[in-house]
């Protein structure tokens, strides 16, 4: 296999692969700026800081607070947040569009899921972040879940802490596109299975993340389908920005966001259905920190990133987060490089290769 790492990463690759092979061994004992009032947990043998229950989203889109809503008590309130009729989402085209942040990065794989989408594009979404901090049954259905190891989790959108800097979407001062413009401010381009060096301070200030960007029927059976596959997420619109030239859509997006397990079951996971969904599989919790990224699923995400282009793969390594809310993906696939060689089964081949 060839080297996953960078050509300015390697001089660092010892220090972050220590740091990240601490995680593997739930270490994850320490606050930081990104994670403030961590509450301690104990799982896989090991105490564990839990995820803050409020996350302030920058600006207006996705805030989350705890409050009531709808005479019912919520862990996390999203000011946008959609109901199950995605009412408001449709543009006058009787399209709505949808915002892919893992494997529908990219477009063969959208189109597994969204064989009618059209218009597909790059984007941007501020104020927000990928983060590994839940599992799917899917994963266990599949069989690439390993939870010996706790390699089971997958991805969701979070927003970033109100007190993290503003945003800054590519293409604009500051931005990230920016520095990609000038060849000497980024890594070298990736080799064929590559992983980013550390995150510097100018990338840590771009708190938003590249997206896919695509239109789909607003249908009553698209909307129902599309919860009953994502079914263990909430559903916020936000405002994209089309990339290149950050240039507003006209129209709200969907995203999946961060649920919470009291919210889930209260909401939309009665106990018969949790019992059809995870207690079949072992699975007590399904919104959790002391997982690791799914290794099919991971090598997949990272693929489809790749193909959307050099962009949006220095965003999924960059900005995206495992369980603790410190250790990028980058790091983290330093420290596991093995990951990139992880092929799904021979039934899942072609769906889970970008």
């Amino acid at each position: 296999m060839k080297s996953l790492l960078r050509p300015k990463a390697h001089a660092k690759c010892a220090s972050i692969c220590g740091f990240a092979t601490s995680c593997l061994r739930s270490s994850y004992g320490t606050s930081s700026a990104h994670t403030p009032g961590l509450r301690r947990k104990t799982s896989f043998g090991g105490k564990l800081y839990g995820p803050p229950t409020i996350f302030e989203g920058l600006g207006r889109v996705g805030k989350a607070t705890r409050a009531m809503s709808i005479g019912t008590q919520r862990e996390l309130v999203y000011k946008d947040e959609l109901d199950d009729e995605f009412t408001g989402l449709a543009g006058d085209d009787g399209l709505m569009t949808v915002a892919g942040f893992g494997s529908l990065l990219s477009e063969r794989s959208a189109r597994y899921t969204f064989p009618n989408l059209v218009n597909f594009r790059t984007g941007w979404v501020q104020g927000w972040r990928r983060v590994f901090a839940h599992t799917a049954d899917v994963f266990f259905v599949r069989g690439i879940a390993r939870p010996e190891t706790g390699e089971i989790s997958s991805l969701s959108l979070e927003p970033w802490p109100e007190t993290q800097p503003q945003p800054q979407p590519p293409g604009t001062p500051n931005g990230t596109a920016t520095a990609a413009a000038d060849p000497t401010s980024l890594p070298s381009p990736s080799p064929p299975s590559a992983a980013a060096a550390p995150l510097d301070d100018s990338r840590r200030r771009s708190r938003g993340v590249v997206v896919s960007l695509f239109e789909v029927p607003y249908t009553p059976s698209n909307v129902e389908a599309f919860i009953s596959r994502e079914h263990e997420f909430r559903f916020v619109a936000v405002e994209p920005l089309e990339l290149p030239g950050a240039r507003p859509i006209g129209r709200r997006a969907v995203v999946c966001a961060r649920n919470t397990d009291a919210d889930y079951r209260a909401g939309r996971c009665p106990p018969a259905e949790w019992n059809r969904r995870w207690s079949v599989h072992g699975i007590d919790r399904v919104w959790r920190d002391d997982v690791l990224p799914c290794r099919v699923y991971l090598r997949h995400c990272v693929l489809a990133a790749r193909s959307l282009g050099r962009e949006a793969e220095e965003s999924f390594l960059y900005d995206t987060y495992l369980a603790d809310r410190r250790t990028t993906v980058g790091e983290h696939l330093l420290a596991h490089p093995d990951i990139m060689d992880e092929r799904p089964p021979p039934e899942l081949a072609e769906r889970y290769n970008g």
